[in-house]
Order: structure tokens, then sequence, then C-alpha cells
């Protein structure tokens, strides 16, 4: 999965889940500051995510991430070890 796919998936999950209008998700949109996503709703954004690994999906790689542009590196570096 290209970064750029990525990016859509986590737009669509944040529009969806969040209610956030799509034009307010960009790369390097803040999670806290600009998307409104707090601890509890990082922890669901994870959990949607979880799929796109087969499920093996380590809280522990977000402790770092604040942009959706982190998000999508994280995801695409963790896609990348288990292929």
């Amino acid at each position: 999965m290209t970064k750029d796919e990525l990016f859509e998936r986590i737009t669509s999950i944040l529009k969806d889940n969040f209610e956030i209008e799509p034009s307010r998700i960009t790369l390097d949109a803040r999670l806290g500051e600009d998307l409104d996503i707090d601890s509890i709703d990082a922890v669901d954004l994870i959990v949607q995510l979880k799929p796109l690994l087969g499920g093996r999906l380590q809280p522990d790689a977000f402790k770092s991430v604040r942009t959706v542009q982190d998000v999508v590196d994280v995801l695409h570096g963790l896609l990348r070890e288990t292929h």
C-alpha cells in the first residue's frame, strides 16, 4: 500500500468515525490541535487501523505521532516490516 493510499484510508476513517470534514485533513494537520483527536480518540484510531496490518499493531509505535503525516509514515514503515 502506498503512502497516498494510506492517507486516503486514514482520511476515510477520520471522516467516518470522528466526523471530521475531509477538507481539514491534510498531511500536516496536527491530530490534537487541528483535528481535536484526544487520547481516547487516538486509541480508537489505532483500533481502526489494525486491520491494515493484519492485527499486528503496537500502540507504542504511535507514541511520537503528532500529525497525519506521522501516522502515514508509521503505518508505511510497519507495512514494509510485515511484507
